[in-house]
């Protein structure tokens, strides 16, 4: 097994002052690339040896890289910050659509999604707690909606990715305890608990 401390990701990469030009550039190919199996994205997981990325932040290349790189243009900020906030500004105006279904039906939904999704427990509704039921409910109606996430397309961590995320979740969230009363708490418990 890999000593995940010993190697540096993408991210931890740009924490750093790397950007992705100065990673092909003086880096190259990482060290190790894989799957990462906590994640469900087939992306690949570069990982970087860091006593290399040490070595090469001491060079005069990654010096002139650094300062080269840091020199960003204000038409390239001003773009960025009109990305974010026009998808910011389509998550407010973008209406949500949240699907009305009876309530057993979606219950059945709910314990269904959660036995595709791998997970141990009674197969019908009967054995299940009600509050288990409530959270199985807002995660399967949670998934139904996650089409509405193509609205952050485009929009990366340095250009407001994660105030956008919290928007839409929060949007989510308010719309499915609107339709329904019953999962409301749940709901704002998560939408408080993602701000």
């Amino acid at each position: 097994m890999t000593d995940r401390t010993t190697f540096l990701t993408l991210a931890g990469l740009r924490e750093r002052g790397w950007s992705d030009p100065m990673v092909r550039e003086l880096l190259g190919a990482p060290d190790i690339q894989g799957r990462d199996p906590r994640r469900w994205s087939l992306a690949p997981v570069r990982l970087y040896r860091l006593a290399r990325v040490e070595a090469v932040e001491r060079t005069p290349e990654f010096v002139r890289c650094a300062a080269a790189c840091g020199r960003r243009s204000a038409a390239v900020e001003a773009g960025a910050e009109r990305r974010r906030s026009a998808v910011l500004a389509a998550i407010l105006a973008e209406p949500i659509q949240v699907p009305r279904l009876p309530a057993a039906e979606l219950e059945r939904r709910a314990v269904r999604h959660r036995q595709l999704l791998g997970a141990r427990g009674p197969g019908g509704s009967g054995g299940v707690a009600a509050g288990a039921l409530v959270r199985w409910q807002v995660s399967y109606l949670r998934y139904v909606l996650s089409r509405y996430e193509t609205l952050l397309d485009g929009l990366f961590a340095s250009t407001g990715r994660a105030e956008a995320e919290r928007l839409l979740s929060a949007r989510l969230y308010e719309a499915i305890g609107a339709a329904y009363p019953h999962l409301a708490a749940e709901c704002r418990r998560r939408g408080e608990a993602a701000g």
